[in-house]
């Protein structure tokens, strides 16, 4: 299965992104729009997971998360990565205790490497993304100073998950395989 690990959203947490998003839709010529239940921040990429890798993943993000206290985050405003003619990325940033949650992702990066996923060689920068190759009618910034400032609640990141992530119907769906607790 093509998998990768990530932090998952309340259910207020995730209307509060997709009505955010609604605002920049309205303002899209074109794009590629998350889906609601597809919020999340990714941890680690793993592509194809094989089900004896699945289980030795299991063991490792249980024993990991065994010994980590659930922390706070913060989403922040919008941002956007460029692209050529587009807005590569539209997401938003992650703030709070960023130093848990950098720890976590490089044991977790760590761990995973002797059994054959490769270490990221990028910076980790937690986002969460909510669009995808986006033709504005304006400019980002001046789209983004006419949307009323979202102030989202904290979270408190108590678990994470392996996500299976498949294509159905043209549609990119995300489904829970495996919860993971920080006691």
């Amino acid at each position: 299965m093509r998998a990768f690990i990530g932090i998952d959203f309340d259910e207020s947490t995730k209307d509060e992104i997709k009505a955010l998003q609604h605002h920049y839709r309205n303002r899209a010529l074109k794009g590629r729009w998350k889906h609601r239940d597809n919020f999340h921040i990714t941890l680690k990429f793993l592509r194809e997971v094989d089900p004896g890798q699945k289980k030795q993943i299991d063991a490792i993000l249980e024993d990991i998360c065994g010994k980590q206290e659930p922390f706070t985050l913060e989403l922040t405003e919008p941002q956007i990565f460029k692209g050529r003619d587009s807005i590569r990325v539209l997401w938003l940033g992650v703030s709070g205790d960023l130093t848990r949650l950098h720890s976590l992702q490089s044991e977790i990066e760590l761990a995973l490497e002797p059994i054959g996923f490769e270490k990221e060689n990028r910076k980790y920068n937690p986002h969460i993304t909510i669009g995808q190759d986006i033709l504005l009618d304006d400019s980002f910034e001046r789209i983004k100073k006419s949307i009323p400032a979202v102030h989202f609640k904290p979270m408190r990141v108590k678990d994470i998950y392996l996500f299976k992530s498949e294509q159905i119907d043209n549609k990119r769906i995300y489904t829970k395989v495996s919860r993971y607790d920080l006691p």
